[in-house]
């Protein structure tokens, strides 16, 4: 169409891509021309785009090339790139002045090539029918893994679509083998690296134009950069998310999850929960939540403030994060030092509002089970809507028997004087006397025990009661109820309460005779304490306890490590010594005996410090001696026949971890190999 004298030509040139040359030492530019032709309005009457590009050959380019003044010079020649592009231009140089001949056909391709290439690759891989296919096809794995390890710096999109490919491989372990061939899972790890730190410089590049609102072209310029941080950070986000999937799948065998670990996978993983996307926090955090089964990458997420970045997940709107989120903080207020920091960041409210959810209640009832469970946290639950919820919940359970997360709780709630008295409040105590005594339940009548320990007005309140509770101790009543209702009456110290007339009035004697005898004495003879034992001493008579050998079996109890059962045997032996002389005299005997051993062995234990420095002789290279040090000989072979799946009897099932026996409710370890060695699981009970 030719312009008439009313029509005007206007051309425009866009710059695109800037990418290497396949095969020769020379760039080449994407561009776009646009041509309008426009009317005397200005209108565009027609317009027509074409695709171009420029290839800038570097002949001079060598090892000795100053790469920055070049990219200088071909910025300046070159008017379709933008000055914007120096940066890159240099970049790709560098990576010209560096490359090595090219190896296989796919690796000379460009880069737009390679993508569309691996992305075919990638729609053949998503179907499992062809994954044996392409396992067969080494050239094509090869140049996947080669252009991968050489260009994932030059191209998220290329790297995320290959990563994806190895992806649905590492969906089977039968082809986790190939992955560890190729060495993907290292490259996946150094990929995401990189990615963190860019992430970082990101961050700082917006802080620093967001220092001032008030100058309009830096917020121009502020805006511009944020919508591109925007558009990269999807980009980057969704290779982080293959990138750690593939890794979660690989993890399933042991041995590489520890060469993870020992790669600082928990630092990378905490680093990511500082993201707001929700499909890459999901994996994130159970990933976290399957590595903290173990006490060494418990104790990484310890030094990597874990607590506090989950925090900032309690609560939200995604279901699967949430529920995820709050396994992951189960398993780690199994350790006393994360328990504290729970409550130092603020989750003790927010996991108290969750009791009223019910897809939620009983993994946040847990945590604060947990958390209940340390004394110096037990206080600040009165500062919460948590003790209302509770008793509500133990009222509404009708005749049925309760929850034993939900009456442990509210037991370790009521050993703190503060939370005993809202317990009370209003018609508390005697809605769950009611209960207790109806059902005969030993463990609500063990938290009212616990709320009977207090002093203060809290004992008076038991008055009206003290008979129902004498009521039950009975020679068919069921043994632990009656432990109970013996431990709370025995707590109720007042000065008022006749304790001689209580033994008359109920016929206590016959009952306590019977079980304060050896063999049983152990379950009835410690719940006495002050008024209580002394009346039934008196009531039981002196001779009685003699007869039974009680006297015998306090003395062997009378340096218990528990100190309130160390009291109850020293007063009880100190009222038996005044009724018998002969007893007395025993009893003084092993008093004395007892303090003169303890005074010899602080006089061997101060003999053996002043010897020490003797104990190898004058010779300086006696500890230089081989023998002195541990062997392996003799020691017991690994069991290769043992099954990763150890943990599972502590019912831990993808990383959930409920319950188990070892030190602060967890294994004392979880790698106990190196890399190289057969691996063996064991764990041992220290409680």
């Amino acid at each position: 169409m030719q312009p008439d004298e009313s029509q005007y030509l206007q051309r425009k040139c866009r710059t695109g891509d800037i990418d290497v040359h396949p095969t020769e030492k020379a760039l080449v530019v994407y561009y776009e021309v646009e041509a309008s032709i426009l009317g005397e309005a200005g209108n565009a009457r027609h317009e027509e785009k074409k695709e171009c590009q420029k290839i800038i050959r570097l002949r001079s380019l060598n090892a000795s090339t100053d790469v920055s003044a070049l990219a200088r010079k071909v910025v300046e020649e070159c008017k379709i790139i933008h000055p914007s592009k120096l940066a890159e231009v240099e970049h790709l140089l560098l990576y010209l002045q560096n490359r090595k001949k090219p190896s296989s056909k796919f690796d000379i391709l460009p880069m737009t090539e390679k993508i569309r290439g691996s992305t075919l690759i990638l729609h053949l891989a998503r179907n499992p029918d062809n994954l044996e296919e392409l396992l067969h096809n080494e050239t094509v794995l090869g140049a996947l893994a080669r252009v991968l390890r050489e260009d994932w710096k030059h191209s998220v999109e290329l790297a995320t679509t290959i990563i994806y490919v190895f992806f649905c491989f590492s969906s089977f372990s039968q082809f986790h083998g190939l992955i560890t061939h190729y060495k993907i899972g290292v490259l996946c790890m150094n990929i995401i690296e990189h990615e963190l730190k860019k992430y970082d410089l990101w961050q700082d590049e917006l802080e620093k134009k967001s220092k001032d609102p008030e100058n309009q072209s830096l917020r121009k310029e502020y805006e511009k950069t944020l919508k591109k941080y925007q558009s990269l950070l999807v980009k980057q986000e969704q290779l982080l998310r293959v990138a750690f999937y593939l890794l979660l799948n690989l993890s399933e065998d042991t041995r590489t999850e520890l060469k993870m670990r020992n790669k600082n996978i928990v630092h990378l993983l905490v680093k990511s929960l500082e993201r707001d996307n929700e499909e890459l926090l999901v994996l994130v955090v159970s990933f976290l939540k399957k590595l903290s089964i173990f006490l060494e990458n418990k104790n990484d997420m310890a030094e990597m403030d874990t607590v506090e970045k989950l925090a900032c997940l309690v609560p939200c709107e995604q279901e699967d994060l949430m529920n995820v989120t709050l396994r992951l903080l189960l398993n780690l207020s199994f350790d006393t030092g994360l328990r504290t920091k729970m409550v130092h960041v603020g989750l003790l409210p927010k996991l108290t509002a969750l009791l009223g959810n019910d897809t939620y209640k009983h993994v946040a009832m847990r945590i604060l089970y947990h958390i209940s469970v340390d004394d110096k946290s037990k206080s600040m639950f009165a500062y919460t809507d948590c003790i209302p919820q509770l008793i509500q919940m133990l009222f509404e359970h009708g005749e049925e028997r309760m929850d034993n997360e939900l009456i442990s709780f509210c037991i370790n709630l009521a050993a703190n004087k503060t939370n005993a008295q809202i317990i009370c409040e209003g018609n508390g105590l005697k809605m769950l006397m009611k209960r207790a005594l109806k059902l005969k339940d030993p463990l609500l009548m063990k938290m009212i025990r616990n709320i009977s320990q207090h002093d203060g007005p809290l004992k008076q309140l038991f008055i009206d009661y003290v008979g129902d509770l004498a009521a039950q101790i009975k020679q068919e009543g069921d043994e632990e109820f009656v432990i109970e209702c013996l431990g709370t009456m025995a707590n109720l110290t007042i000065p008022d309460l006749d304790w001689e007339l209580l033994l008359k009035e109920y016929n206590l004697v016959p009952y306590l005779k019977d079980h304060l005898k050896p063999g049983k004495a152990n379950l009835y003879l410690f719940v006495f304490q002050d008024g209580f034992y002394n009346a039934t001493l008196h009531y039981c008579h002196w001779a009685f306890f003699i007869d039974i050998k009680a006297p015998a079996y306090l003395i062997d109890l009378m340096h218990d490590k528990n100190l309130e059962i160390r009291q109850v045997c020293d007063n009880t032996l100190d009222i038996i010594a005044e009724y018998d002389e002969e007893w007395g005299k025993k009893i003084q005997s092993e008093k004395f005996r007892w303090h003169n051993s303890q005074w010899l062995e602080m006089v061997e234990s101060r003999q053996m410090e002043d010897a020490e420095p003797y104990l190898y002789g004058n010779d300086p290279d006696a500890l230089e001696q081989p023998d002195l040090f541990y062997s392996t000989d003799g020691m017991m072979a690994p069991e290769p026949g043992l099954s990763p799946d150890f943990y599972s009897q502590f019912h831990s099932q993808n990383g959930d971890f409920n319950a188990c026996d070892g030190a602060d409710g967890r294994p004392a370890t979880a790698y106990g190999f190196r890399p190289d060695e057969p691996f063996f699981h064991g764990y041992g009970s220290t409680r």
